[in-house]
């Protein structure tokens, strides 16, 4: 069930009544039936996959809390990640791994027949079992209490609004929620209505906009030249950006119509002036995820520098290859880790010039973002690339004589006035804070006139047919 459809809208308006008007006692069964509809949406089968997983983290979660030798919790926590894992590695990396076998063992004319399975990617896999492995890892060390109670982790692992892409929330956030008594608040309701609504209108209105231009070059790019290419770049790098912080601002808003918090997913990152600060500020659940369960694991910034850089090598690496099985992803995450390894060694020597030079902070931070931005749309060609062989032919393309770009006088229109009003609130973001708080302290006229024009911007310049959210395919 997609978000941009008027179907998920009357679904999140039934549940969120029932939800209120059932007794505390049953509201539990409620929203648990809610979210088992929301994902047999789509797929009725794969239901079973989703709560035999939750099962079994929920048995070896309480199982590492009773073992009383550090074996038994070690072996509790093996089966928990090798669940997960191979949950991921059946539906997403089954091809991959077997073609990657055939060209090795060709090496050595050793004859193969790589093996397909022809099945269904789980809609949001890559999210809800990372979510699953940070709850038995944090009880394994000891900062989760394990959850007693089978049906709060059920809702833990199974909410809906943001079952199929997250964020990625943690155990010690969610569960004292669902333990708690959600109350109808009509002024947290309007904040999260007013949440959909701004994702709704960066989905709609930039993102789909944005995404058949994109196609029709990204699909035949031997076919355009270098400026058609950058300015397609260019309008991928905002697409994806809208198309999944929509869906993260959409989540957070329907969660706050039921009374749930759910962690912020971005924060302005292409205002960012460093790769790093991108990370912080881009898939927060994610890169947090990353932090802590694998980068800190491989020792962090703990030792050497050569140790560090290895550390964010392999962290970023890995976080390409959970977007896909395709070397373009493993590619992009490799081109992050190497930014990300040269911001850092770097950072000391252009302070110094800057200060040497004293150049004045309104001059420095915007070149900063401008490359940080470049180095970002760098890497996002091999993450929208069909192929290794399509991104060759791009950076040739780039690199040759440009001529005068294919434009779409529809794009620039509707797509431009939507970008311009995304940059426009997050620079004022950037200034005020909370827009939606700063929007709330305006007269009323005002506030009015704002959220009725966002509703007429969707309605007037929005995609009526509404199109699958990029990383539903992760």
């Amino acid at each position: 069930m997609l978000f941009n459809s008027v179907e998920y809208i009357l679904f999140l308006f039934v549940v969120t009544a029932l939800f209120f008007a059932l007794p505390l006692r049953f509201r539990w069964a409620g929203l648990l039936l809610a979210n088992c509809v929301f994902y047999m949406w789509w797929n009725a089968a794969y239901v079973l996959l989703l709560l035999a997983s939750s099962g079994v983290d929920y048995l070896a979660g309480l199982y590492i809390s009773r073992a009383r030798t550090s074996f038994a919790r070690r072996s509790a926590l093996l089966v928990s990640l090798c669940s997960n894992l191979s949950i991921l590695f059946v539906f997403k990396y089954w091809t991959l791994f077997h073609t990657v076998l055939h060209d090795v063992l060709s090496l050595i004319s050793v004859p193969y027949t790589p093996r397909t399975l022809h099945v269904l990617l789980p809609v949001g896999i890559s999210f809800y079992t990372f979510q699953a492995m940070s709850y038995t890892i944090d009880v394994y060390r000891g900062v989760e209490q394990p959850v007693r109670d089978l049906r709060k982790y059920a809702l833990f692992a199974t909410f809906f609004p943001q079952l199929e892409a997250g964020p990625i929330e943690r155990a010690r956030a969610m569960i004292p929620q669902f333990e708690g008594v959600q109350r109808f608040d009509l002024d947290r309701a309007c904040l999260g209505l007013q949440r959909i609504l701004w994702g709704l209108f960066k989905k709609v209105v930039i993102a789909d906009r944005l995404a058949p231009y994109v196609e029709a070059v990204y699909g035949n790019v031997s076919h355009h030249n270098g400026a058609t290419l950058v300015l397609a770049t260019y309008a991928f790098a905002f697409e994806i950006y809208c198309d999944f912080s929509g869906y993260s601002d959409m989540a957070i808003g329907s969660a706050q119509l039921l009374g749930f918090e759910l962690m912020r997913n971005f924060e302005r990152p292409y205002f960012s002036r460093t790769m790093t600060e991108f990370w912080r500020r881009w898939h927060i659940s994610l890169s947090s995820w990353l932090r802590d369960y694998l980068y800190i694991s491989l020792g962090g910034n703990r030792g050497s520098k050569v140790l560090l850089y290895r550390n964010l090598m392999i962290t970023m690496v890995l976080g390409g290859l959970w977007h896909g099985a395709n070397w373009t992803f493993l590619i992009w995450g490799a081109l992050q880790g190497i930014f990300l390894c040269l911001s850092r060694a770097t950072l000391g020597f252009r302070d110094n010039l800057i200060a040497r030079l004293r150049l004045p902070t309104v001059i420095v931070d915007p070149w900063r973002m401008f490359v940080t931005f470049q180095l970002t749309c760098c890497s996002w060609i091999f993450f929208r690339s069909a192929s290794l062989r399509d991104a060759v032919v791009i950076f040739e393309n780039i690199l040759s004589p440009w001529k005068a770009p294919f434009l779409d006088k529809g794009l620039l229109v509707h797509a431009g006035f939507g970008v311009a009003i995304l940059l426009l609130v997050e620079a004022l973001e950037a200034r005020v804070g909370s827009v939606q708080r700063w929007i709330s302290q305006q007269r009323a006229p005002l506030r009015w006139a704002l959220w009725y024009g966002l509703l007429s911007s969707i309605v007037l310049f929005g995609v009526e047919s509404g199109s699958q959210f990029i990383y539903f395919q992760f």
